[in-house]
């Protein structure tokens, strides 16, 4: 019997209210440390569902059918080891409430805005150091279905944002696939990537990479725990969109990753570099000035208080990893796609449009361009552009429908997420023979929102993944197109979750990429599979180094 067709356990009907009330009643409860999550006695009479982890026992909560249980600690507090490698978490005894979702990593809190995503920047919620937490959504406990368990590291850059947000809620891609489905917070910015190893010595030999160790301690949990939530430990997907995607593609370069996962899926995301250990140390010094902390005081940022080590951070960016030459040795996708993960199947995904989120967004102007004044505003993009004057005589050669501002978001689209997918790509062409197959796709289809303007942008596709329209309707639309494009997309990953192949009777044929054919799934409201899409514009930009 297929995953699409064994039947799940029956489970008693019981909401996340019922759940509270259940555990609070008769027996007393206590606050578990700073976080507003009980810790009781098991009550013979409360109508739980609870689970085994390896530190304890927690109890969820049934969300439209599907078992969820929000806020598992994968991690201890990281508090008392700010700056060093996370440890598990100590075990408890009783049961532990899992109905909400965990603290966020601290990070800088932008203005809260309604996007072209659809959702709020700044979701809400207590935030802390002790941030190491998991949700899991499945159909059914302990039943030895061996589902697909499909990770997902969630985007921000490698500075802000959580799982905290409800598109990325799990029950529609249980309810439709039979899978089990995971998200879960980590650290970020300061707290997971400030690479202090070469001034602070060996007590901070880990701190550059911390947010990639949280994820893999994470996968550990996982590995060790899913059984006991229906999942296999021996088919899971690591899947990522925008800096969940470098996320995961860094993984890929990461011995101590290895055997954690099985199949990996970027979308929107890519990593094709990484800081150097100078690169590294620039940074760490600039933040270390604006704390006021001589460099051989180093020790002291360990008990500086959360706010101003925030307020410090700004100070310069965190593009992610480094190469410590520990953790992470080499380059993700650099010249070539790292062994460690050459059989594992991947799949790499962009938006047609992304930057008309990612920039225009922000720039309202940038929609009503003139072409007296287009080479002046993609002048702040022109490093991995090459000669502007080219460069734009290509794109109204090749698309002479196209406006002023339609060239400038094309062009700084292709030229920075669609290429660095590209080099992702060929360098997976690269690989010995009997490789992992690699997947290629683009979403084409684009969001309603404000009139159509922002296209397939930067975020829409996290709703069409999740198959979330509903709950991205600001984003999406809730016309049936979107629902169409929705079923399209989640079900390609719910294929590759299962076998390592997005095929599936939704779409049509769709072979694996090689340098012959460069096969594309295009996604829209009639999806096809294309060859090369944008050869030309390839051509171009792989002359300019990125």
């Amino acid at each position: 019997m297929s995953d699409s067709q064994r039947a799940p356990t029956a489970i008693p009907q019981i909401t996340r209210r019922a759940a509270i009330k259940g555990l609070a009643i008769g027996a007393g409860y206590a606050l578990a440390s700073s976080q507003t999550r009980l810790i009781a006695a098991p009550v013979a009479s409360a109508p739980t569902l609870i689970a085994t982890t390896h530190a304890g026992k927690v109890s969820g909560f049934i969300d439209r059918e599907i078992v969820a249980f929000k806020g598992i600690p994968y991690g201890a507090d990281t508090a008392p080891r700010r700056f060093m490698k996370a440890v598990p978490p100590g075990p408890w005894t009783g049961i532990r409430l899992a109905v909400a979702f965990g603290p966020r990593a601290p990070q800088p809190r932008p203005p809260a805005r309604v996007s072209a995503a659809g959702s709020v920047a700044d979701p809400g919620g207590p935030v802390s150091e002790d941030c190491l937490y998991l949700n899991v959504w499945t159909p059914a406990l302990r039943d030895g279905g061996k589902r697909p368990v499909m990770v997902y590291l969630h985007g921000g850059g490698y500075v802000a944002h959580s799982a905290n947000f409800d598109m990325y809620d799990g029950v529609n891609l249980c309810r439709r696939g039979n899978v089990v489905v995971v998200t879960l917070n980590h650290r970020l910015n300061v707290f997971g990537y400030l690479y202090l190893a070469e001034i602070g010595g060996p007590e901070f030999a880990d701190s550059g990479n911390l947010g990639q160790l949280d994820l893999i301690l994470a996968l550990q949990w996982v590995r060790d725990n899913i059984a006991e939530f229906g999942g296999d430990p021996n088919r899971v997907l690591i899947f990522g969109e925008s800096g969940g995607g470098g996320k995961v593609a860094t993984l890929m370069a990461m011995p101590l990753a290895a055997g954690l996962f099985h199949r990996a899926a970027t979308s929107s995301g890519e990593a094709v570099s990484a800081l150097t250990p100078e690169q590294g140390t620039f940074r760490a010094e600039a933040v270390l000035n604006a704390l006021g902390l001589p460099l051989d005081q180093v020790a002291q940022i360990k008990s500086v208080p959360i706010d101003l080590l925030i307020s410090a951070s700004t100070v310069t960016d965190f593009p992610g990893p480094v190469i410590d030459e520990t953790t992470l040795t080499r380059v993700p996708f650099g010249a070539d796609a790292p062994s460690v993960s050459a059989h594992i199947p991947f799949m790499v995904g962009t938006n047609r449009d992304e930057s008309r989120a990612l920039i225009g967004e922000g720039n309202a102007a940038l929609f009503s361009l003139t072409w007296e004044g287009l080479k002046q505003s993609l002048a702040p993009y022109a490093r991995r552009m090459g000669d502007l004057d080219r460069m734009i005589y290509l794109y109204r050669h090749l698309h002479p429908e196209f406006s002023a501002s339609d060239v400038f978001f094309a062009a700084t689209t292709d030229s920075h997420d669609w290429r660095a997918a590209v080099i992702e790509l060929n360098a997976r062409t690269n690989l010995p023979a009997g490789s992992a197959p690699t997947y290629s796709y683009e979403l084409r289809w684009g969001s309603p929102f404000d009139g159509g303007k922002y296209k397939a942008c930067h975020g829409l596709d996290l709703a069409l993944m999740f198959d979330n329209v509903a709950l991205s309707h600001r984003m999406t639309g809730t016309g049936p197109e979107a629902f169409a494009v929705a079923a399209q997309m989640s079900e390609a990953y719910l294929a590759f979750a299962r076998t390592g192949d997005p095929n599936n009777p939704k779409l049509p044929r769709w072979p694996a990429y090689d340098r012959t054919r460069r096969a594309t799934m295009a996604f829209d409201a009639v999806s096809q599979e294309i060859d090369d899409p944008r050869g030309k514009e390839r051509e171009f930009f792989a002359e300019v180094p990125y």
